[in-house]
């Protein structure tokens, strides 16, 4: 059965070995940034880790690096944790055609048994707070999900949209949010502002497994990410009712905030240390108020470290990024094979491709940039043909050396949108974009030398399957 909040997430990668409790007392500074840092780089089943003893908190419960590896990425999704990564992709795709899956809602949510309203928050007095990079301009929440409504039309539950956005915590009852322009959270806000109202909503902190991963996701604005969710569980995504905003939030969570962001306010928010393993400095941006929070008994408190690849977020979002990529361009474009867009969010893409004519593999990079989510992330696509695997770097790079010709091969669209976190943007939100065409010419293209490339025997997969075995046979007979 999939888990239904954050604990079962743990006991599941518990039973797996893939969960650490670390009941030593460590510092906030720099301990707990430091582990959440070096979890990932333990490699494919770099393990969570529980934080049960941490210097100036009583009784903390801090949860790190849940999803940090292709292990742990698996166990949430009930996979074996041994499951490959584009195996994994794969099935994702598989359960992202079982989309939608309706939620179920219940009652007496675990969160309603505590509550603080008005002038009784105090948001640094509930939670353990802290920085995890030391240029970090504040104490932030950056794994909760957000949840909103579009103001014109309220009774759609599509266009609810569950996000993940960086929340900096201003005082006991303000939080700092950054909504980027081409995210469903920043169109509701600008409908909120344009009709003179403030907007609701309620964040979720600490959830089960799937929640983080659709909301990362770049689905389509009316889909929902709760029926989303319910297709990558294989059934139902729990929910429950807002006690302040009325809107649907993860059954689970264990702590849970609402409020309003305030239309027309706009306050300095930042820096950051960002995905993109640079800080993203300080701008004006908008303000929530903390009208009521709601908690769990002994809340576990769920943190998301960022920097440079390959950190939590990298394994967290990058099948997000991939499948909805692959099923968009698919349903233009059916010669699309696979994608490989797990390249700080989808910044740098592979795309293999049955080449059908001279010019083909161009068009289908240019598309991949005005995808909903190529608009704001996708700055380099690299298309390949279908005998490349984009997720095996060695055979794409193959592609790049040999296939290549720099006077044909590369396509510059100059000044495209990209979201203001790209270090490279100048002006902030503006970049030239780049296709790398990678693909063998085809007609009427006959440049080159390219109809004898050399392939493996056939029996090859059958042979790593069984090397494989003998290996592990092998060790397994040297170490008793």
């Amino acid at each position: 059965m999939p888990a239904d909040d954050l604990r079962e997430f743990l006991a599941d990668l518990d039973r797996h070995g893939q969960l650490v409790t670390v009941t030593d007392q460590v510092r906030t500074e720099p301990d707990l940034g430091a582990a959440a840092a070096a979890a990932p780089k333990l490699g494919d089943n770099g393990p969570a880790l529980l934080f049960t003893d941490v210097e100036g908190f009583r009784d903390p419960r801090i949860v790190l690096n849940a999803h940090g590896s292709w292990a742990n990425h698996a166990i949430a999704l009930g996979m074996p944790p041994q499951t490959p990564v584009r195996e994994q992709v794969e099935e994702f795709s598989r359960r992202w055609a079982a989309f939608p899956v309706p939620p179920e809602r219940r009652a007496d949510p675990p969160f309603a048994r505590n509550q603080v309203t008005g002038d009784d928050v105090a948001l640094f007095d509930l939670l353990p707070l802290f920085r995890l990079n030391e240029g970090d301009g504040g104490f932030y929440l950056d794994k909760a999900a957000i949840i909103s409504r579009d103001p014109d039309d309220p009774e759609s539950s599509g266009k609810q949209n569950v996000g993940t956005y960086r929340l900096q915590c201003r005082d006991q009852r303000h939080l700092g949010i950054q909504p980027v322009p081409q995210h469903d959270v920043a169109v509701h806000l600008r409908t909120a502002e344009e009709r003179g109202e403030d907007l609701p909503v309620a964040i979720a902190l600490g959830n089960e497994p799937t929640i983080p991963i659709v909301a990362g996701m770049p689905l389509a604005y009316d889909r929902s990410e709760y029926e989303m969710a319910g297709a990558l569980r294989g059934s139902p995504c729990p929910i429950a009712t807002g006690p302040e905003t009325g809107l649907d939030v993860p059954w689970g969570t264990e702590v849970l905030i609402e409020g309003v962001v305030l239309g027309g306010t706009r306050e300095f928010e930042g820096p950051f240390g960002e995905f993109t393993g640079a800080y993203s400095g300080g701008r004006s941006m908008p303000v929530i108020r903390i009208d009521r929070i709601s908690y769990r008994d002994d809340p576990y408190f769920e943190h998301l470290y960022l920097g440079m690849p390959w950190t939590e977020v990298d394994y967290l979002i990058g099948p997000t990024t991939c499948v909805p990529l692959l099923e968009q361009l698919r349903a233009e474009f059916p010669e699309v094979v696979a994608v490989n867009a797990m390249y700080t969010h989808g910044m740098a893409v592979v795309v293999s491709v049955r080449n059908r004519f001279g010019g083909f593999g161009k068009a289908v990079g240019t598309r991949v940039m005005s995808t909903p989510h190529g608009l704001g992330y996708c700055k380099i696509v690299i298309v390949v043909d279908e005998t490349v695997d984009p997720f095996d770097m060695a055979q794409v790079m193959w592609a790049i050396s040999t296939k290549v010709h720099p006077a044909h091969d590369l396509v510059t669209l100059p000044n495209m949108s990209i979201m203001p976190l790209d270090a490279g943007a100048q002006p902030r939100g503006i970049s030239h974009k780049l296709v790398i065409d990678a693909t063998a010419p085809a007609p009427p293209e006959t440049r080159g030398d390219h109809g004898h490339g050399v392939t493996p025997p056939p029996e090859t997969a059958d042979w790593v399957g069984r090397l494989t075995r003998l290996v592990r046979r092998t060790r397994s007979e040297g170490v008793s």
